[in-house]
């Protein structure tokens, strides 16, 4: 029997956003805030979002990212979970609407089976604010779930999903096991479990 578990990365693996660790390093963190306002008020989706986002870290040089991208804190427990739930027979992926520098780095260190991410585009060593990747969506986790669903012949039922934000929900739908951690009052009115501890070895309790 196949089982599969898959988490989100920033505000779940990760101690925070991505997105707001380079924006205060780089001094944008105003103009983030703001767009990441619009979107919560619902006026921006997130393809909307992630877009503009990525356009303000134009003229950064790369190597400054990966260096903020590779010493992010980890949520408490993250490994942990990780190791508990691969040794009971779980494939545990990675989703992340954030990007492939932080969630290839974390992938040795935490310990997932694979990550899908966006990634940031850059020319001669520069970012050039373009943004690609599997995780473009709002509905990007839930197609992704869908996918390693079939490809691991996984069922619903022996899924687990566990996030903390809105572009979370679609993955929820595939799920027979929906944990919300710390997560927006959105998440948690569509979950089975309910985490508001920051730390991830809770939901190993939930489960037994």
């Amino acid at each position: 029997m196949n089982k599969l578990a898959v988490f989100d990365f920033d505000s779940t693996l990760m101690d925070g956003e991505t997105i707001e660790f380079f924006a205060d390093t780089i001094g944008i963190r105003q103009q983030v805030a703001e767009i990441t306002r619009e979107a919560m008020e619902g006026r921006l989706d997130f393809f909307e979002s992630l877009t503009r986002r990525a356009a303000l870290l134009k003229g950064v040089k790369q190597a400054k990212i990966d260096e903020i991208a590779h010493n992010l804190p980890f949520t408490d427990g993250a490994s942990e979970t990780i190791k508990s739930l691969k040794s009971m027979g779980y494939t545990v992926v990675c989703f992340s609407g954030g990007f492939r520098n932080a969630t290839s780095y974390a992938k040795p260190l935490l310990g997932y089976d694979a990550e899908f991410a966006n990634v940031l585009h850059s020319k001669d060593g520069i970012l050039t604010g373009l943004v690609g990747g599997e995780m473009m969506f709002s509905d990007s986790k839930g197609k992704m779930l869908e996918r390693l669903q079939c490809i691991l012949n996984v069922s619903k039922e022996n899924t687990i999903a566990v996030g903390d934000g809105a572009n979370d929900l679609s993955m929820f739908a595939y799920a027979g096991t929906r944990v919300a951690f710390c997560a927006k009052e959105i998440v948690k009115k569509n979950a089975d479990i309910i985490i508001d501890e920051k730390n991830l070895l809770n939901i190993l309790d939930k489960l037994k």
